[in-house]
């Protein structure tokens, strides 16, 4: 019998706002750590049995100049024979580290794996690291849309491919609508864990800085009292280096949240999970990716996509749920209608744009969250069978997994 790659938990962190929210003086590997030691409690194992950690992040040579997800193993309480390593694929490093440990599990024997992204956008991006600037001569004079800032390439997709404003700021209301439903309903409870941390706190008359209790508890990037007045009234602006821009489309509005978490999931196969007792989730069944021009990044999931399903002979209906990850609306928008994908079975519980974006760990918190919802659904009774995580990354590429629900 061929071996499989099952989920067996998932935990994660609240989201919360870069630069002024819970984790702005949280270190990556601690907020990583944190998720991962309650993913592996969760699954009722032995931390000693996971053999890899394998971490996404999206900036992980400025996290914490060193592995993080070694750090992260040994802070969860993994053992030293416990190793770790650190992936960057940006946008889709969450999805990379899960269709990773996948593979270890299905082709290479291992038997525990962990699956985990991070982003602590406050200490890197915020912290005067500049990690992405550091250009290449002959990439800047043949393609220098690599260096292209996300928010344009955005632009660049709304104008290309004729996304309005109206429509992506009715997609933004819909968002937060759905986020702000899900936490009425207490949906991400069966994700979240709560950290205690250090807040930085800084005197607005004074300057002084000072350190604070708190405990990132949700998601707390979002606002539910949007009103789609509100999104109109947002002005259009990027930044592209130091120079302030007039836009056309995007706003604070209608793209994703700067915030900073953690995610993680556990992996095993399939017989050592029964064996265990372990409560699985969900099947690993598969996983794509594919390239798109620099400049128009956004839609990367339009060209992935199609590329996962026709290796498992199945069309876009075929698929009960989808996560498509809400780096801005423009770009969402035009691959949703681009692929044909109900509404409805889209992003049911609203996405980044409402809750935030850590680059690395998004692709792990949407594969834990859609397995919680398949299984809610499944539960109730409904005939769900597969979901689809997918996203598009920086420098112009689109990634989708493919789980089948337990």
């Amino acid at each position: 019998m061929s071996r499989e790659a099952v989920i067996v938990s998932t935990a994660r962190t609240g989201l919360a706002k870069s630069g002024r929210g819970g984790f702005n003086n949280t270190h990556g590997a601690a907020m990583a750590g944190h998720a991962i030691k309650h993913a592996i409690e969760r699954a009722k194992i032995d931390p000693a049995a996971v053999e890899d950690v394998i971490m996404g992040c999206g900036a992980p040579e400025g996290a914490t100049g060193m592995n993080v997800g070694r750090l992260a193993a040994i802070w969860a309480g993994c053992p030293v024979t416990t190793s770790g390593t650190t992936v960057n694929r940006f946008c889709s490093s969450g999805l990379q580290t899960i269709a990773m440990a996948a593979g270890r599990i299905v082709n290479e024997g291992v038997p525990v794996m962990v699956g985990a992204g991070v982003e602590s956008i406050s200490l890197v991006q915020m912290g005067g690291q500049n990690l992405n600037r550091l250009t290449e001569e002959k990439l800047m004079q043949e393609k220098p849309e690599l260096w292209m800032a996300m928010i344009e390439t955005a632009e660049i997709v709304a104008e290309r491919y004729n996304v309005s404003r109206d429509y992506q700021d009715e997609y933004a209301l819909r968002s937060q609508q759905r986020i702000a439903a899900a936490q009425q309903a207490g949906l991400f409870k069966d994700e979240i864990v709560p950290m205690k941390t250090k807040m930085k706190v800084v005197n607005k008359e004074t300057g002084e800085e000072s350190l604070v209790d708190y405990v990132v508890e949700k998601d707390e990037c979002n606002r539910p009292e949007t009103t789609l007045e509100s999104l109109q009234g947002l002005k259009p602006v990027f930044k592209n280096g130091q120079k302030i821009k007039e836009g056309k489309y995007i706003t604070a509005g209608n793209a994703s949240q700067l915030s900073d978490g953690a995610a993680a999931v556990v992996l095993m196969e399939r017989k050592e999970a029964e064996k265990n007792g372990s409560d699985i989730l969900g099947v690993f069944r598969g996983f794509a990716v594919a390239g798109c021009e620099p400049d128009e990044m956004g839609i990367g999931p339009v060209f992935a996509v199609p590329r996962l399903l026709e290796r498992h002979g199945l069309k876009v209906d075929d698929i009960d749920l989808w996560e498509l990850n809400e780096a801005f609306a423009s770009q969402c928008l035009y691959s949703r209608d681009r692929l044909g994908i109900d509404p409805e079975k889209y992003n049911v519980n609203g996405g980044s744009i409402a809750i935030g974006h850590p680059f690395g760990m998004t692709g792990a918190r949407c594969t834990g969250h859609i397995l919680l919802e398949g299984r809610r659904r499944k539960q109730a009774g409904q005939n769900v069978k597969y979901g689809v995580v997918t996203m598009c990354i920086g420098g112009g590429m689109g990634a989708a997994g493919l789980f089948e629900f337990a």
